[in-house]
């Protein structure tokens, strides 16, 4: 049922939200030079690798300086002006409809990693590698200050290794457990709103 539900909420999202697109995707390529999209790497349902994709907010070749975004409000200096604003209102996720009409993710699950960090994960933590992956979670909300909670470090990728990554993981293992169709549905709006 769960992947019924992303098929026709996929489908439905990109079809309705295709006006949106083509702005937002007119206002990536006026903005900066590049591509509309970003893809990246990430680890998906069974260790498995797949491309995520995203509105591009960076600039060309910004994750050479580093896969973590870090800057108070959202302001690290490879974020272009339009890249901001899409990251403000997570309108640079929009584009992970694809994916989940594809079946790669699925509109709530644990948020996919790029594979420098899932090597990282214990055995109990890669557990959640036996879900498909999600465009939002429970540890995407309550960590949606993270750029803000790195820009505090003086050492960012280390404070997201040993502080973040595991809380996040752990919300994700707690979602694993308890998840049902109705939790579902509140967390989809809960991100909405």
């Amino acid at each position: 049922m769960k992947r019924l539900f992303d098929f026709i909420a996929s489908l439905l999202g990109l079809i309705i939200l295709s006006p949106i697109f083509i702005i937002i995707a007119l206002f990536v390529c006026f903005g900066s030079k590049g591509g509309v999209f970003y893809k990246q790497i990430r680890v998906g349902k069974g260790d498995k690798d797949f491309k995520v994709y995203k509105f591009r907010s960076m600039i060309i070749d910004a994750d050479k300086d580093g896969l973590l975004s870090i800057g108070r409000d959202g302001r690290d200096p490879r974020v272009t002006k339009i890249g901001y604003i899409l990251r403000k209102y997570k309108l640079d996720e929009l584009p992970q409809l694809i994916n989940v009409l594809k079946g790669e993710m699925s509109l709530v699950g644990p948020r996919p990693e790029v594979r420098k960090y899932v090597d990282l994960y214990n055995n109990e933590q890669k557990e959640i590698l036996k879900y498909r992956p999600g465009i939002t979670d429970i540890a995407s909300i309550s960590f949606r200050n993270e750029n803000d909670l790195l820009a505090q470090s003086s050492n960012p990728e280390q404070y997201y290794i040993e502080e973040i990554m595991p809380q996040k993981i752990a919300l994700s293992l707690e979602y694993i457990k308890t998840r049902t169709f109705i939790k579902d549905i509140k967390l989809i709006l809960k991100t909405i709103f």
